[in-house]
């Protein structure tokens, strides 16, 4: 990426401040995509070799549920990060993500991440810190939506 595509990726809340010399290692592994609506980022079970973060569109997140097709997670849009299975072993994607609208992002090579994060000890602290804020905000919006299920099926009974 050149030195205006970095700024441009340090401008997204999930990068923002981050140490510079690390940006630019993670600049390095990345490129700025396009993905049409209704395109597959991937599919659950596949292998995880790529995260991105959104820049404009939309990408749902999904579950395949036997008997009932794919099941809706999450809609994610604009600066959200898309993709945490690539993180830890078997590296494979626990969901599906499909575009539903056309969207820009930056895809970021898993491999290469790993091995950087790997080679650079603050790296790897400065992404852990922030996936780990994405685990729990997915974790809480999952509590949440579950709870509105719960209080509907209640409602129903």
């Amino acid at each position: 990426m050149t030195g205006q595509e970095t700024s441009v990726l340090a401008a997204q809340p999930f990068l923002r401040g981050m140490p510079p010399a690390q940006l630019r290692a993670l600049a390095g592994l990345c490129e700025h995509v396009t993905v049409a609506a209704g395109q597959r980022l991937f599919d659950e079970g596949s292998r995880a070799d790529r995260f991105w973060i959104i820049d404009a569109g939309q990408v749902t997140l999904d579950a395949s549920v036997p008997g009932r097709g794919r099941l809706k997670i999450e809609t994610l849009g604009r600066s959200d990060v898309v993709g945490l299975s690539w993180m830890q072993p078997p590296h494979q994607w626990r969901f599906g993500a499909v575009a539903t609208q056309p969207t820009q992002a930056f895809a970021f090579d898993a491999s290469a991440v790993r091995k950087a994060c790997d080679t650079d000890p603050v790296l790897g602290y400065e992404l852990s810190q922030r996936f780990s804020a994405v685990v729990v905000r997915r974790l809480q919006a999952t509590r949440t939506r579950l709870l509105e299920a719960w209080a509907h099926s209640e409602a129903g009974s």
